[in-house]
């Protein structure tokens, strides 16, 4: 069964950090490219970041760039998103997914979703 469960999320002043984690298991996770999206009630989910199968390539929304570091870890099947320096305007549920045809910035290219995690940014 394949799971993707995000933890980290939680509240936060600007200017603050929060590290999100995402746990993957029920496939082979070193063959998927990973990625962050965010989404708001009433907006269509949005790109944040991606991290190619081995690590090597990631990649960027312009909104979050400078401030936000996307990593993996294959050992332990995990993705993790550093978010640095937050806005109010990053206040969104996350969500990590994985897709095999690395087009991160697409939606339709991942596989599969986790549930999300609340992140939330006072100012």
């Amino acid at each position: 069964q394949v799971q993707l469960v995000e933890s980290g999320g939680g509240l936060v002043q600007a200017g603050g950090s929060l590290r999100l984690s995402c746990a993957a298991s029920g496939f082979t996770f070193s063959s998927y490219g990973m990625g962050w999206f965010r989404q708001v009630p009433g907006r269509e989910r949005e790109f944040v970041a991606g991290i190619s199968w081995g690590g090597r390539r990631t990649v960027y929304a312009d909104s979050v760039k400078g401030r936000f570091t996307i990593s993996r870890d294959n050992a332990k099947n995990t993705v993790t998103l550093q978010m640095n320096s937050l806005k109010p305007e990053d206040t969104a549920v996350y969500y990590c997914g994985a897709c095999l045809v690395e087009l991160f910035s697409d939606l339709g290219s991942y596989n599969y979703w986790g549930q999300g995690t609340q992140v939330t940014v006072s100012s």
